[in-house]
């Protein structure tokens, strides 16, 4: 059986537990890195655009938190649950955004992902109209109308990459769902600017205080501003071509169609300003949170699926038992919302697969006074990392964690691990508002797919991981489209 590819095996150095200096205080660090990170450039688990490597071997070094220094700041990497529920929840009001996160704001502004306090709980108060479990729900019909004509364009026998085909799939959901319209030119000049930025993720993190240098001609500064510049002005048409629908025609129309754009649009904040006003998004704001969304909507869903259709072709007798399951719930027919809470183990498929490939494979947060993490002291301005990746694949919380097994995710497995073990959406007044529907989602899209199709891998290229903002394959993902032999009226 075909498990998936190991994380870095690396010999272990010998531990320091040094205490860091920070003014005139002194702040008792973990175990970790003697000198900063650039003085190790040449290990083989520092490499740039892989920072798995990196937390891979301070784990396997340290234990469960260590730290190590870039540039004279001091980062925490945290693999332990209690530790993650105290910079998630506990003292969730001691930390804001860290580095790498704040520089997702020159494409993402201040979006929900990327907002701190008060903008955040602001923002988050005016959208979760749109995220309600019921209005949510109401799109499970174009879910699953949307993956059943990806199914009837396939093809016996063809090869195809499943990575670029999912992306497919989730970009024609996000276009429904949020803008209510087919993936137009707009739509796919929205993702493909979207993925040229991504290309540049790596670099715009790299760069120091890149915000000061946005107007500079420095040519990987230049491409980002040229494709965030057409971002912009594709968000904005769309949005003022809906804003002039609304006030031309007549407004139950679009109310009925309930996308979430039009949600983002007529929503107000529960609470009144310092005016004693109720107030909506203001454009800026509007077109923030649609990239935002848009982003979230589809990459991460569509990574997820990819990742998952590979499992799947790995282990034929956990396909098997989903196929099982889709048959005898569906019986022939199309999946409806009713039939959601049946497709239980295809549920479970799909969360064992983010134990293994996570989207949203790390999280970051900065502290803003000095915290106590267990017997360690961390001094304000400190970055905090913890991985869903490095979680998932931990054997304290998952025996024989590279085993693709999902049943670790039947209510009572899930009972019985500590919150933070797995947390594929984050955690805490930040969990992503859009979970209920990611879940529904890959569930549907994966038992609607799963009626007729059962792909099998084909190793034209070599599994790797690109761990960028969502955890990406590097390569294609190549599968050959087997029918499955069945009767029925779908």
């Amino acid at each position: 059986m075909t498990t998936p590819p190991p994380t870095l095996e690396t010999p272990p150095e010998p531990a320091e537990t040094p205490v860091a200096p920070a003014g005139k205080r002194r702040y008792n660090l973990p175990p970790g890195l003697k000198h900063s990170l650039p003085f190790y450039a040449f290990k083989p688990w520092v490499k740039l655009g892989d920072p798995i490597r990196l937390f891979d071997y301070l784990h396997k070094t340290y234990g469960n938190i260590s730290h190590y220094k870039f540039l004279g700041t001091p980062i925490v990497f945290i693999n332990d649950p209690d530790y993650i529920k105290e910079v998630l929840v506990t003292q969730a009001a001691h930390f804001v955004k860290e580095r790498t996160v704040k520089r997702m704001k020159v494409l993402l502004g201040e979006g929900l992902i990327t907002s701190d306090n008060p903008i955040h709980i602001r923002q988050r108060r005016i959208a979760a109209p749109a995220f309600h479990r019921q209005r949510i729900a109401a799109y499970a019909d174009q879910i699953v109308a949307i993956a059943a004509h990806q199914s009837t364009t396939w093809r016996a026998g063809e090869t195809i990459d499943i990575a670029a085909a999912s992306m497919e799939l989730s970009l024609e959901i996000v276009a429904r769902t949020l803008f209510d319209t087919e993936v137009d030119a707009d739509i796919r000049r929205i993702n493909d600017e979207v993925n040229t930025v991504m290309g540049l993720y790596n670099f715009l993190i790299a760069f120091p205080q890149i915000e000061l240098f946005m107007k500079l001609p420095i040519p990987g500064i230049m491409k980002f501003r040229r494709s965030k510049g057409r971002l912009d002005a594709v968000v904005d048409r769309l949005v003022a071509t809906r804003r002039a629908e609304m006030a031309a025609g007549a407004p139950g129309e679009y109310i009925e169609k309930g996308d979430l754009l039009h949600m983002l649009l007529t929503s107000v904040d529960e609470q009144a300003d310092a005016q004693g006003q109720y107030t909506g998004m203001s454009p800026a704001q509007i077109r923030d949170e649609v990239l935002t969304i848009f982003l979230a909507g589809y990459e991460t869903v569509a990574n997820a699926l990819t990742w998952t259709w590979y499992l799947l072709s790995q282990h034929p007798d956990v396909e098997a038992r989903m196929h099982a399951e889709v048959d005898a719930v569906l019986e022939g027919k199309l999946a409806t919302l009713a039939d959601y809470p049946n497709l239980r183990y295809t549920e479970q498929v799909f969360a064992e697969s983010m134990r293994l490939y996570p989207p949203a494979w790390a999280m970051g947060r900065m502290s803003t006074k000095a915290i106590q993490l267990g017997p360690y002291t961390i001094p304000p301005g400190a970055h905090v990392f913890f991985s869903q990746y490095m979680m998932g694949r931990s054997s304290e919380y998952f025996p024989d964690p590279l085993t693709f097994d999902p049943d670790r995710f039947t209510p009572e497995a899930k009972a019985a691990r500590a919150k933070y073990t797995y947390f594929p959406f984050g955690g805490g007044s930040r969990q992503c508002i859009g979970e209920a529907f990611a879940w529904m989602e890959g569930t549907l899209s994966l038992a609607t797919l799963a009626q007729r199709w059962r792909p099998r891998f084909v190793p034209t290229y070599p599994i790797e991981l690109q761990p960028k903002i969502t955890l990406r394959p590097k390569n294609p993902v190549m599968m050959t489209l087997e029918p499955r032999n069945l009767s029925g009226t779908i």
